[in-house]
Protein backbone atom coordinates (compact mmCIF):
# COMPACT_ATOMS: atom_id res chain seq x y z
CA UNK A 1 0.00 0.00 0.00
CA UNK A 2 2.69 2.49 0.91
CA UNK A 3 4.56 1.81 -2.33
CA UNK A 4 1.59 2.21 -4.08
CA UNK A 5 0.70 5.56 -3.01
CA UNK A 6 4.61 6.72 -3.06
CA UNK A 7 4.29 5.61 -7.08
CA UNK A 8 0.84 7.48 -7.19
CA UNK A 9 2.44 10.79 -5.44
CA UNK A 10 5.12 10.92 -8.14
CA UNK A 11 2.67 10.24 -10.81
CA UNK A 12 0.45 13.70 -9.88
CA UNK A 13 3.20 15.39 -8.15
CA UNK A 14 5.18 18.73 -9.71
CA UNK A 15 8.42 17.62 -11.51
CA UNK A 16 10.25 18.93 -8.37
CA UNK A 17 8.06 17.18 -5.73
CA UNK A 18 8.44 13.75 -7.50
CA UNK A 19 12.28 14.54 -7.71
CA UNK A 20 12.60 15.20 -4.05
CA UNK A 21 10.87 11.89 -3.29
CA UNK A 22 13.13 9.97 -5.33
CA UNK A 23 16.24 11.84 -2.63
CA UNK A 24 14.01 10.92 0.15
CA UNK A 25 13.66 7.14 -1.35
CA UNK A 26 17.30 7.14 -2.10
CA UNK A 27 18.60 8.52 1.55
CA UNK A 28 16.87 6.23 3.35
CA UNK A 29 19.10 3.87 5.49
CA UNK A 30 22.11 6.29 4.48
CA UNK A 31 24.60 7.61 7.48
CA UNK A 32 25.38 11.14 7.04
CA UNK A 33 29.19 12.35 8.13
CA UNK A 34 28.83 16.02 9.26
CA UNK A 35 31.86 17.29 9.72
CA UNK A 36 31.43 20.62 12.33
CA UNK A 37 33.19 22.27 14.79
CA UNK A 38 33.08 20.63 18.12
CA UNK A 39 34.13 23.24 20.21
CA UNK A 40 30.35 23.94 21.74
CA UNK A 41 28.40 21.92 23.92
CA UNK A 42 24.77 23.44 23.37
CA UNK A 43 25.93 23.13 19.19
CA UNK A 44 26.54 19.59 19.66
CA UNK A 45 23.84 18.34 21.11
CA UNK A 46 21.52 20.23 18.51
CA UNK A 47 23.35 18.42 15.82
CA UNK A 48 22.38 15.46 18.45
CA UNK A 49 18.76 16.35 18.28
CA UNK A 50 18.86 16.75 14.32
CA UNK A 51 20.71 13.06 13.49
CA UNK A 52 17.72 11.68 15.94
CA UNK A 53 14.61 13.36 14.28
CA UNK A 54 15.89 12.98 10.66
CA UNK A 55 16.51 9.09 11.59
CA UNK A 56 13.23 9.15 13.06
CA UNK A 57 11.27 11.02 10.00
CA UNK A 58 13.67 9.72 7.05
CA UNK A 59 15.77 6.86 8.04
CA UNK A 60 18.68 9.23 7.78
CA UNK A 61 21.29 8.95 10.34
CA UNK A 62 23.86 11.95 11.20
CA UNK A 63 27.20 11.23 12.50
CA UNK A 64 29.21 14.71 13.77
CA UNK A 65 32.88 14.28 12.90
CA UNK A 66 33.71 17.51 15.47
CA UNK A 67 36.31 19.64 14.48
CA UNK A 68 38.97 22.14 15.75
CA UNK A 69 38.88 24.15 12.47
CA UNK A 70 36.82 23.80 9.43
CA UNK A 71 39.81 23.46 7.18
CA UNK A 72 40.54 19.79 8.30
CA UNK A 73 37.46 18.60 6.62
CA UNK A 74 38.30 21.03 3.23
CA UNK A 75 41.32 19.34 3.35
CA UNK A 76 40.13 16.06 3.51
CA UNK A 77 38.32 16.72 0.61
CA UNK A 78 41.21 18.36 -1.30
CA UNK A 79 43.06 14.55 -0.84
CA UNK A 80 40.84 12.33 -1.72
CA UNK A 81 40.37 14.37 -4.99
CA UNK A 82 44.01 14.43 -5.29
CA UNK A 83 43.78 10.36 -5.04
CA UNK A 84 41.01 10.31 -7.61
CA UNK A 85 38.45 9.34 -5.09
CA UNK A 86 36.05 10.72 -6.89
CA UNK A 87 32.74 8.71 -5.86
CA UNK A 88 32.46 7.33 -1.58
CA UNK A 89 34.32 10.33 -0.12
CA UNK A 90 34.05 10.20 3.64
CA UNK A 91 33.11 13.94 4.24
CA UNK A 92 28.69 14.43 3.31
CA UNK A 93 28.31 17.26 4.84
CA UNK A 94 29.94 20.50 6.10
CA UNK A 95 29.35 23.50 8.52
CA UNK A 96 31.37 25.90 6.48
CA UNK A 97 31.82 29.79 5.80
CA UNK A 98 34.00 32.36 4.10
CA UNK A 99 37.52 31.67 2.80
CA UNK A 100 36.41 27.77 3.44
CA UNK A 101 34.07 27.66 1.09
CA UNK A 102 35.38 30.44 -1.65
CA UNK A 103 38.61 26.96 -1.77
CA UNK A 104 36.17 24.39 -2.56
CA UNK A 105 33.98 26.38 -4.82
CA UNK A 106 36.74 27.66 -6.68
CA UNK A 107 38.29 23.76 -7.16
CA UNK A 108 35.47 22.72 -8.02
CA UNK A 109 34.73 20.45 -4.81
CA UNK A 110 31.04 21.11 -3.77
CA UNK A 111 28.09 18.99 -5.06
CA UNK A 112 25.01 21.30 -6.68
CA UNK A 113 23.74 23.30 -6.78
CA UNK A 114 21.12 21.96 -4.48
CA UNK A 115 19.74 24.91 -2.85
CA UNK A 116 16.96 25.58 -4.58
CA UNK A 117 15.47 22.27 -4.87
CA UNK A 118 15.64 22.16 -1.07
CA UNK A 119 11.03 22.15 -0.52
CA UNK A 120 11.74 24.36 2.47
CA UNK A 121 13.74 26.81 0.17
CA UNK A 122 10.89 28.31 -0.05
CA UNK A 123 11.01 29.84 3.65
CA UNK A 124 14.16 31.73 2.23
CA UNK A 125 14.98 34.81 0.68
CA UNK A 126 17.48 33.86 -1.88
CA UNK A 127 17.34 37.18 -3.62
CA UNK A 128 20.83 39.39 -4.90
CA UNK A 129 20.51 41.31 -2.11
CA UNK A 130 20.18 38.57 0.82
CA UNK A 131 22.06 38.07 3.35
CA UNK A 132 21.49 34.26 2.02
CA UNK A 133 22.76 34.74 -1.32
CA UNK A 134 26.84 35.85 -0.42
CA UNK A 135 29.35 34.02 2.00
CA UNK A 136 32.03 36.92 2.85
CA UNK A 137 30.68 38.55 -0.36
CA UNK A 138 31.19 35.28 -2.37
CA UNK A 139 27.89 34.45 -4.19
CA UNK A 140 26.72 31.37 -2.94
CA UNK A 141 24.73 30.31 -5.76
CA UNK A 142 23.13 27.43 -4.79
CA UNK A 143 26.10 25.45 -3.53
CA UNK A 144 25.61 25.90 0.15
CA UNK A 145 22.96 26.20 2.66
CA UNK A 146 21.95 28.40 5.37
CA UNK A 147 21.27 27.27 8.78
CA UNK A 148 21.53 30.04 11.26
CA UNK A 149 22.61 33.66 11.64
CA UNK A 150 25.48 35.47 13.51
CA UNK A 151 24.86 39.18 14.10
CA UNK A 152 27.76 41.29 15.78
CA UNK A 153 26.68 42.86 19.06
CA UNK A 154 27.80 44.83 22.01
CA UNK A 155 27.07 43.55 25.44
CA UNK A 156 26.45 46.18 28.38
CA UNK A 157 26.00 46.06 31.98
CA UNK A 158 23.06 48.36 32.74
CA UNK A 159 23.72 48.41 35.95
CA UNK A 160 26.82 50.80 35.35
CA UNK A 161 26.44 52.46 31.69
CA UNK A 162 23.14 54.47 31.36
CA UNK A 163 23.18 55.25 27.72
CA UNK A 164 25.57 53.24 25.91
CA UNK A 165 27.24 54.51 22.92
CA UNK A 166 24.71 54.12 19.87
CA UNK A 167 26.97 54.83 16.60
CA UNK A 168 31.13 53.21 16.58
CA UNK A 169 32.03 56.90 16.21
CA UNK A 170 30.57 57.72 19.30
CA UNK A 171 32.97 55.49 21.48
CA UNK A 172 35.86 57.93 21.24
CA UNK A 173 33.65 60.53 23.27
CA UNK A 174 31.93 57.61 25.99
CA UNK A 175 35.46 56.19 26.43
CA UNK A 176 37.15 60.13 27.14
CA UNK A 177 34.14 59.66 29.59
CA UNK A 178 34.56 56.54 30.55
CA UNK A 179 38.65 56.23 30.56
CA UNK A 180 39.47 52.25 31.11
CA UNK A 181 35.95 50.70 30.90
CA UNK A 182 36.19 49.66 27.44
CA UNK A 183 38.47 47.40 25.29
CA UNK A 184 38.01 44.72 22.66
CA UNK A 185 40.31 42.12 21.61
CA UNK A 186 43.25 41.82 19.89
CA UNK A 187 42.74 41.87 15.69
CA UNK A 188 44.71 39.11 15.46
CA UNK A 189 41.30 37.58 16.96
CA UNK A 190 37.94 37.32 14.97
CA UNK A 191 36.26 39.26 17.64
CA UNK A 192 38.82 42.07 17.49
CA UNK A 193 39.25 41.97 13.24
CA UNK A 194 35.16 42.62 13.09
CA UNK A 195 34.94 45.65 15.70
CA UNK A 196 37.08 47.17 13.39
CA UNK A 197 35.24 45.96 10.32
CA UNK A 198 32.22 47.89 12.26
CA UNK A 199 33.63 50.79 12.05
CA UNK A 200 35.29 50.77 9.27
CA UNK A 201 31.40 50.21 7.57
CA UNK A 202 30.13 53.08 9.63
CA UNK A 203 33.31 55.23 9.07
CA UNK A 204 34.58 54.97 5.52
CA UNK A 205 33.49 57.43 2.78
CA UNK A 206 32.07 55.01 0.31
CA UNK A 207 31.30 51.43 2.34
CA UNK A 208 30.17 50.13 -0.98
CA UNK A 209 34.18 49.69 -2.30
CA UNK A 210 33.98 46.76 1.12
CA UNK A 211 32.63 44.75 -1.16
CA UNK A 212 35.22 44.44 -3.53
CA UNK A 213 38.90 42.94 -3.44
CA UNK A 214 40.48 45.41 -2.13
CA UNK A 215 43.57 47.60 -3.54
CA UNK A 216 45.75 50.30 -1.92
CA UNK A 217 43.76 52.91 -3.54
CA UNK A 218 40.73 51.92 -2.24
CA UNK A 219 42.42 50.69 1.12
CA UNK A 220 43.92 54.45 1.98
CA UNK A 221 40.91 56.47 1.11
CA UNK A 222 38.10 54.16 3.33
CA UNK A 223 40.63 53.48 6.23
CA UNK A 224 41.64 57.10 6.65
CA UNK A 225 38.69 58.27 8.35
CA UNK A 226 38.96 54.85 10.59
CA UNK A 227 42.63 55.41 11.85
CA UNK A 228 41.98 58.97 12.98
CA UNK A 229 39.22 57.59 14.63
CA UNK A 230 41.26 54.98 16.32
CA UNK A 231 43.98 57.24 16.91
CA UNK A 232 41.35 59.03 19.41
CA UNK A 233 40.38 56.00 21.12
CA UNK A 234 42.88 54.38 21.85
CA UNK A 235 44.71 56.25 24.53
CA UNK A 236 41.04 55.69 26.95
CA UNK A 237 40.99 51.90 26.38
CA UNK A 238 41.71 49.26 29.05
CA UNK A 239 45.21 49.74 30.04
CA UNK A 240 45.55 52.76 27.90
CA UNK A 241 45.16 50.50 24.60
CA UNK A 242 48.72 49.04 25.21
CA UNK A 243 47.39 45.36 25.78
CA UNK A 244 44.47 43.47 24.67
CA UNK A 245 41.98 40.80 25.85
CA UNK A 246 43.13 37.63 23.90
CA UNK A 247 39.34 36.79 22.82
CA UNK A 248 36.34 37.06 23.21
CA UNK A 249 35.73 34.78 26.33
CA UNK A 250 38.81 37.10 28.14
CA UNK A 251 37.03 40.32 27.49
CA UNK A 252 33.72 38.71 28.70
CA UNK A 253 35.73 37.51 31.79
CA UNK A 254 36.40 40.81 32.35
CA UNK A 255 32.85 42.63 32.62
CA UNK A 256 31.57 39.93 34.98
CA UNK A 257 34.55 41.18 37.00
CA UNK A 258 33.79 44.60 36.64
CA UNK A 259 37.21 45.94 34.82
CA UNK A 260 35.32 46.92 31.95
CA UNK A 261 31.70 48.04 31.31
CA UNK A 262 30.74 46.69 27.82
CA UNK A 263 32.37 43.63 25.83
CA UNK A 264 31.31 42.04 22.48
CA UNK A 265 29.81 39.15 20.71
CA UNK A 266 29.10 37.34 17.56
CA UNK A 267 25.95 35.32 19.21
CA UNK A 268 23.10 37.80 19.88
CA UNK A 269 21.82 35.11 22.29
CA UNK A 270 25.00 34.39 24.20
CA UNK A 271 24.71 36.93 27.17
CA UNK A 272 21.30 35.25 27.99
CA UNK A 273 23.04 31.76 27.63
CA UNK A 274 25.94 32.81 29.75
CA UNK A 275 23.53 34.51 32.46
CA UNK A 276 21.29 31.91 32.69
CA UNK A 277 24.76 30.01 33.49
CA UNK A 278 26.05 32.52 35.95
CA UNK A 279 28.95 34.05 34.47
CA UNK A 280 27.68 37.45 34.02
CA UNK A 281 25.36 39.74 36.02
CA UNK A 282 21.88 39.61 35.36
CA UNK A 283 21.96 43.25 34.85
CA UNK A 284 23.63 42.68 31.15
CA UNK A 285 22.35 43.76 28.32
CA UNK A 286 23.04 44.10 24.13
CA UNK A 287 22.67 46.59 21.96
CA UNK A 288 23.73 47.37 18.25
CA UNK A 289 24.92 50.42 16.67
CA UNK A 290 22.01 52.51 14.61
CA UNK A 291 21.99 51.83 11.49
CA UNK A 292 22.07 47.78 12.36
CA UNK A 293 25.72 45.34 12.46
CA UNK A 294 27.63 42.42 10.38
CA UNK A 295 26.15 39.72 10.40
CA UNK A 296 27.50 36.38 8.40
CA UNK A 297 25.53 33.30 8.13
CA UNK A 298 26.37 29.90 8.50
CA UNK A 299 26.17 27.29 6.22
CA UNK A 300 26.13 23.64 5.27
CA UNK A 301 27.90 22.46 2.09
CA UNK A 302 28.24 19.07 0.61
CA UNK A 303 31.36 17.91 -1.14
CA UNK A 304 31.26 16.62 -4.85
CA UNK A 305 31.98 13.22 -3.86
CA UNK A 306 30.15 12.48 -0.55
CA UNK A 307 29.01 9.17 -0.44
CA UNK A 308 25.76 10.55 1.10
CA UNK A 309 25.12 12.99 -0.82
CA UNK A 310 20.89 12.70 -1.15
CA UNK A 311 20.92 12.35 2.82
CA UNK A 312 22.96 15.54 3.51
CA UNK A 313 20.24 17.56 1.30
CA UNK A 314 17.68 15.85 3.49
CA UNK A 315 19.25 16.60 6.48
CA UNK A 316 20.31 20.40 4.73
CA UNK A 317 16.40 20.26 4.26
CA UNK A 318 15.09 19.42 7.70
CA UNK A 319 17.56 22.12 9.13
CA UNK A 320 15.73 24.92 7.34
CA UNK A 321 12.24 23.31 8.37
CA UNK A 322 10.02 26.63 10.44
CA UNK A 323 10.00 23.86 13.47
CA UNK A 324 13.26 23.31 13.71
CA UNK A 325 14.60 27.29 12.85
CA UNK A 326 12.05 27.75 15.80
CA UNK A 327 13.49 24.97 18.35
CA UNK A 328 17.19 26.19 17.30
CA UNK A 329 16.23 29.72 18.27
CA UNK A 330 15.03 28.83 21.51
CA UNK A 331 17.46 30.39 23.86
CA UNK A 332 17.30 27.18 26.46
CA UNK A 333 18.11 25.13 23.37
CA UNK A 334 20.38 26.73 21.36
CA UNK A 335 19.46 30.57 20.66
CA UNK A 336 21.04 30.63 17.31
CA UNK A 337 18.70 33.14 15.10
CA UNK A 338 17.15 32.17 12.37
CA UNK A 339 17.99 32.44 8.82
CA UNK A 340 14.13 32.04 7.71
CA UNK A 341 12.35 34.90 5.83
CA UNK A 342 9.83 36.17 8.52
CA UNK A 343 7.19 37.18 5.52
CA UNK A 344 7.08 33.74 4.19
CA UNK A 345 6.28 31.85 7.31
CA UNK A 346 2.70 30.91 7.60
CA UNK A 347 0.64 31.81 10.91
CA UNK A 348 1.31 28.77 12.71
CA UNK A 349 5.42 28.63 12.00
CA UNK A 350 5.24 32.67 13.38
CA UNK A 351 3.14 31.30 16.07
CA UNK A 352 6.25 28.95 17.14
CA UNK A 353 8.49 31.90 16.69
CA UNK A 354 6.66 34.53 19.63
CA UNK A 355 5.89 31.32 21.77
CA UNK A 356 9.76 30.78 22.33
CA UNK A 357 10.82 31.82 25.87
CA UNK A 358 12.60 35.61 26.18
CA UNK A 359 14.73 36.89 28.46
CA UNK A 360 15.87 40.20 29.47
CA UNK A 361 19.17 39.87 27.66
CA UNK A 362 17.64 38.26 24.56
CA UNK A 363 17.28 40.88 21.82
CA UNK A 364 14.25 40.26 19.22
CA UNK A 365 15.20 40.61 15.16
CA UNK A 366 14.10 44.18 15.31
CA UNK A 367 15.96 44.96 18.23
CA UNK A 368 19.29 43.98 15.90
CA UNK A 369 18.27 45.79 12.69
CA UNK A 370 19.58 45.22 9.72
CA UNK A 371 22.62 43.08 8.79
CA UNK A 372 25.45 44.25 7.25
CA UNK A 373 26.97 42.28 4.88
CA UNK A 374 30.70 41.25 5.80
CA UNK A 375 33.38 42.82 3.59
CA UNK A 376 35.30 40.64 1.25
CA UNK A 377 37.46 38.92 2.94
CA UNK A 378 40.72 40.59 1.48
CA UNK A 379 39.95 43.30 3.33
CA UNK A 380 40.20 41.87 7.29
CA UNK A 381 43.76 40.44 6.36
CA UNK A 382 44.88 43.91 5.12
CA UNK A 383 43.05 45.70 7.83
CA UNK A 384 44.69 43.50 11.13
CA UNK A 385 47.98 43.85 9.25
CA UNK A 386 47.93 48.15 9.05
CA UNK A 387 46.19 47.77 12.70
CA UNK A 388 49.77 45.69 13.85
CA UNK A 389 52.31 47.29 11.95
CA UNK A 390 50.82 50.96 13.48
CA UNK A 391 49.70 49.94 17.33
CA UNK A 392 51.42 47.02 18.10
CA UNK A 393 54.38 48.10 20.22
Amino acid sequence: MIRLFALALSLFATPALADWQQTLDAARGQTVYWSAWGGDARTNAFISWVGERTEALYGVRVEQVKLSDTAEAVTRVISEKAAGRDEGGSVDLIWINGPNFLAMKAQGLLHGPFVADLPNARYLDLGPGSPVSVDFTVPVEGMESPWRLARFVFTYDSARVDAPPRRMADFVDWAAAHPGRFTHPGPSNFMGATFLKQALIELAPDASVLQDPVNDAAFDAATAPLWDWYDALRPNLWRGGRTFPENESVQQQLLNDGEVDIAMSFDPASAAAVIADGLLPESVRVFVPEGGSIGNVSFVAIPYNAANAEGAEVVANFLLDPATQAHMQNIEVLGAFSVLDPSRLDAEASAAFDALPTAPALPDLAELGPTLLEPHASWMTRLTDEWARRYVE
